[in-house]
């Protein structure tokens, strides 16, 4: 049996953002003054309409919505590849199923985003961060053809999977948001389904070594 290669270690500020709940950086005010005593009540004016609060949350919470999104969008991509261009049938219906699953995760990441009041740019683009598909690994796999293109994507998806449920996982263990969490936890579930099933797809031991 083929030992798995340990996943590479998060750099160090993003794996303090996930990995440590920060203190409060500031107390709450309460209000506790009573309104003077009037001789007459006075009508109170009717409510005016105000947008939704949204809340922020921890940096952990930022850091991992802000991170999973470009890794899925990425990730997308690649499986979109592998969907037409892999060499055997169940390899593409493997790549179609798991781009449609990530697609609905986009479809809740990106709220999640816009919830949190983060703006849905790329924060790490440039950036060689692990589990990412960078513009360079698509470019790599457009480029390949046939066993070269199956070594390259089972490779590239695996790192991919297996880092995304790292940085889940820390969401879930060091996370405030109950919205954000849920959805790690959600996609932690679904990574580990993927990467049994990735193992078991015929040439992903001999492709990956």
């Amino acid at each position: 049996m083929n030992r798995p290669t340990p996943a590479r270690p998060l750099p160090a500020p993003l794996l303090s953002s996930l990995l440590v709940l920060p203190a409060l950086l500031g107390l709450t005010a309460t209000a506790g003054c009573s309104p003077a005593p009037a001789p007459a009540p006075v009508p109170a004016p009717p409510p005016a309409a105000s947008a939704p609060a949204t809340t922020v949350g921890t940096p952990t919470d930022a850091a991992w919505v802000q991170l999973m999104t470009p890794m899925n969008e990425k990730a997308v991509a690649l499986l979109a590849l592998a969907a037409e261009r892999a060499t055997t049938p169940p390899l593409r219906a493997f790549a179609a199923r798991l781009r449609s699953t990530q697609e609905a995760e986009l479809g809740r990441l990106r709220p999640l985003l816009a919830r949190m009041g983060l703006p849905g740019t790329d924060v790490h683009a440039g950036h060689d961060m692990p589990g990412m598909v960078t513009e360079k690994d698509l470019a790599a796999a457009r480029a390949a053809e046939g066993a070269a293109f199956d070594r390259l994507f089972l490779s590239q998806l695996r790192d991919h999977l297996r880092h995304s449920a790292q940085v889940s996982r820390s969401e879930i263990t060091s996370g405030a948001r109950a919205d954000a969490k849920e959805l790690a936890a959600a996609l932690v579930t679904a990574r580990e389904a993927a990467l049994t099933e990735l193992a078991g797809l015929p040439g992903a031991a001999r492709a990956l070594g």
